[in-house]
């Protein structure tokens, strides 16, 4: 069956957030050309503890309800940021489909605007992520990297009411959400390497349902699917979870893949980083070998380190 003879109404799930809404919305019009679609949203554990402690947030709190809805038929899809899934999902369900990837790269907003390397000494940075604050601690040690907790708008706001002088975030949600004109500078890779799977939307399916499974195949892009399949190997053979301070990017150049990583002390005093390239069909085996390389340096040292 081909995605055009699909006619049932597929209806997709999602978080309720503002950046959560305008990603189904992509994937709804991007299914309307062969299906009708129909959106429902849902509050995750992640959502409702979202103003606690950070390390409270684990293994798919912010995919854990939508997980449920699709295994007991009140979903078809459900749509999220690739970052947020756990490395394995719930028997019964698959990675259907990446669309074409967004830029993965990290931003800074500041107040005053201006760049990274013009922050002064002592500049306070809010991030919510410990791979970030590993890496911005890594080339600024003299900056005070702080929790920052919330959506978009959230930490925007605290942002404007000087909580910070600079927050730091995924050049992908602000691009989705319309906001890219208040970035003032872009990270490359060599400074802060990103999360695994960031930039990446992942619609998550039942593994049997053949009709949306093919009614999904025609939003899928090859390369951005094969990028995240290496980049979640790592996740998965590292055992590291979603708030852990590891970061990789996979890049596909025609039937070449290069892949990076690196694995942090949260004091962003100790960095190791390993790349390799191979054949874009085998991320598995990519991920297999930087991840043995980054073991072999003593990864799941400063991995554990950071689980405690």
């Amino acid at each position: 069956m081909t995605a055009v003879a699909v006619r049932r109404r597929i209806r997709l799930a999602a978080r309720g957030s503002a950046l959560s809404l305008a990603q189904v919305e992509l994937a709804a019009r991007a299914l309307g050309a062969f299906v009708e679609t129909e959106i429902a949203t849902y509050r995750t554990t992640g959502d409702r503890l979202s103003h606690l402690d950070a390390a409270i947030t684990g293994k798919g709190v912010f995919t854990k309800e939508i997980d449920e809805a699709l295994l007991d038929g009140r979903a078809d899809v459900g749509v999220h940021s690739l970052k947020d899934l756990p490395s394995e999902l719930p028997a019964g369900l698959i990675l259907a489909a990446v669309p074409p990837r967004e830029d993965a790269s990290d931003v800074l907003i500041a107040r005053p605007r201006r760049k990274f390397a013009d922050l002064p000494p002592g500049a306070r940075v809010g991030t919510g992520s410990p791979r970030r604050r590993a890496q911005l601690l890594g080339a600024r040690p003299d900056l005070s990297v702080s929790e920052a907790r919330g959506n978009v708008d959230t930490r925007i706001r605290r942002l404007e009411e000087g909580r910070w002088d600079a927050i730091v975030l995924a050049r992908a949600g602000l691009a989705r959400l319309g906001r890219l004109s208040e970035v003032d500078d872009v990270f490359g890779p060599g400074l802060l390497l990103p999360a695994i799977g960031q930039g990446a939307l992942a619609l998550v399916a039942r593994a049997g349902d053949t009709a949306i499974l093919d009614a999904l195949a025609a939003l899928d892009h090859p390369p951005s699917h094969r990028e995240v399949l290496a980049e979640r190997g790592l996740l998965r053979l590292l055992h590291a979870g979603c708030r852990a301070p590891l970061a990789g990017r996979a890049v596909v150049s025609g039937d070449r893949m290069a892949l990076s990583a690196g694995v942090y002390s949260l004091d962003g005093r100790v960095a190791m980083r390993e790349e390799a390239e191979g054949p874009a069909d085998e991320p598995d085996a990519l991920a297999e070998r930087v991840a043995r390389a980054l073991l072999a340096r003593g990864a799941a040292r400063l991995l554990e380190e950071a689980r405690e």
